[in-house]
């Protein structure tokens, strides 16, 4: 083959192993493509000075509780990552969370409804909201921070209204919501079950796409990788699992919250419209002009972000211990969408993945409990989340603008 038909070498990395992917690594952070590293870095500091100020920050029950209580807020940040990806916002998830939890409450507590039913009805009211918003903004035209601004203070009102003269509406000790914070699969199998079900998913989708890039001629993976990626999530899994079963086992909100995970994940990764989702928001005007109908897009993403919401606002009802009027109010809106641009979801539109509603919630939850258990006041776990997500913010500022002086997009 002569010089001019050589491939690019960038494009061997897979068939060149470990020192293909260390100058690829290299190559990444000279064009400012930093991935999750900050935040993977800032986790481990936050896990090593919690844990030497109280030591016991990362014992099994600290860790069990950190893994129930993320799965509200990242529920609904998994939605609002969705959002970011187009390079819009939705103001309205805080106030959709309480409306979705007042709804159900109502319905399930108040008038006897089924409880299924109930946390359907109110699932698909999130829905309906979600479409109204993304009429109005891909439809109309309406900008999408003032959509979802009106929406926030109107579905308020609405949450208000639902509840009349009930202040709270306690969560029945025999209610599915209930069980959304409190109950744990306590057999030990339950959570090595999954870790091995984790594992094996991830090694045969692995597989699987090697054999789909070798049926294609392209540049594949050495096996050893395979392996060394394998047994890196089947160690990170299994030591999860491990840490779980020594508290109270496994939590059924961790395994709603990777459920929705890998669906999202699923569906921006490896679906046509996961891919439209990330055209709309490189270049919308690009978009449309290949062919993809940009306002469908839009409208859909905002439908799918506020029935997160909605779910997710079940899952603070029950931590809260019920509904009440200002549920959903207060730092909850600020901290979702702080999860997602800690984690690594792009402001600018187009760049992210779904698992950055993982680890940025995990972050502000650690920082939340680690200042809780060194006795800090409310005010000052706000002061250091909001560094942390001015830091996320000035990070992506940062690499968006080494990725143009690259070259890259």
């Amino acid at each position: 083959m002569s010089d001019d038909l050589a491939p690019d070498p960038r494009l061997l990395v897979r068939e060149r192993g470990l020192a293909g992917y260390v100058e690829a690594f290299r190559r990444r952070i000279r064009g400012g493509e930093l991935g999750s590293i900050p935040v993977i870095v800032g986790m481990i500091v936050i896990a090593v000075v919690f844990q030497s100020q109280t030591g016991n920050f990362l014992s099994p029950r600290n860790l069990s509780n950190i893994t129930v209580y993320i799965a509200g807020p990242g529920i609904m940040a998994v939605g609002i990552v969705l959002v970011l990806l187009l390079g819009e916002i939705d103001l309205s998830v805080g106030s959709m969370a309480g409306l979705s939890a007042a709804l159900w409450a109502v319905l399930s507590v108040s008038h006897g409804v089924d409880d299924l039913l109930a946390i359907v009805l109110a699932v698909g009211a999130g829905a309906v909201v979600g479409t109204v918003h993304g009429f109005f903004f891909a439809r109309v035209g309406v900008p999408a921070f003032v959509v979802t601004l009106a929406g926030f203070l109107g579905w308020s009102g609405l949450q208000i209204w639902v509840m009349g003269d009930e202040g709270t509406i306690n969560v029945p000790s025999d209610s599915l919501v209930r069980d959304f914070y409190n109950f744990y699969f306590s057999d030990i199998s339950a959570a090595y079950s999954l870790a091995t079900v984790v594992t094996a998913g991830y090694v045969f989708a692995l597989w699987r796409q090697e054999r789909r890039r070798q049926a294609a001629q392209l540049p594949t993976r050495q096996l050893g990788e395979i392996v060394l990626r394998g047994a890196l999530v089947a160690v990170a899994a299994f030591l999860t699992a491990y840490t779980l079963n020594q508290h109270r086992g496994l939590p059924l909100a961790l395994v709603v919250f990777l459920v929705i995970l890998l669906l999202a994940d699923f569906m921006v990764r490896r679906t046509t419209y996961g891919r439209q989702i990330y055209a709309v928001g490189g270049n919308a005007e690009a978009a449309r002009r290949a062919g993809i109908n940009v306002e469908f897009v839009r409208l859909t993403v905002f439908t799918i972000g506020s029935a997160l919401a909605a779910f997710g606002g079940l899952f603070v009802a029950a931590q809260a211990g019920g509904a009440s009027k200002s549920l959903g109010s207060g730092n909850l809106l600020m901290n979702v969408i702080a999860a997602a641009v800690i984690g690594g979801t792009s402001l600018f539109g187009g760049r992210g993945w779904i698992w950055s509603a993982l680890l940025g919630t995990l972050v502000i939850q650690s920082i939340t409990t680690g200042l809780r258990l060194m006795s800090m006041s409310s005010e000052i776990q706000y002061m250091i989340t909001g560094a942390v997500l001015l830091i996320a913010v000035v990070v992506d500022s940062v690499s968006r603008q080494t990725r143009r002086s690259a070259g890259r997009t």
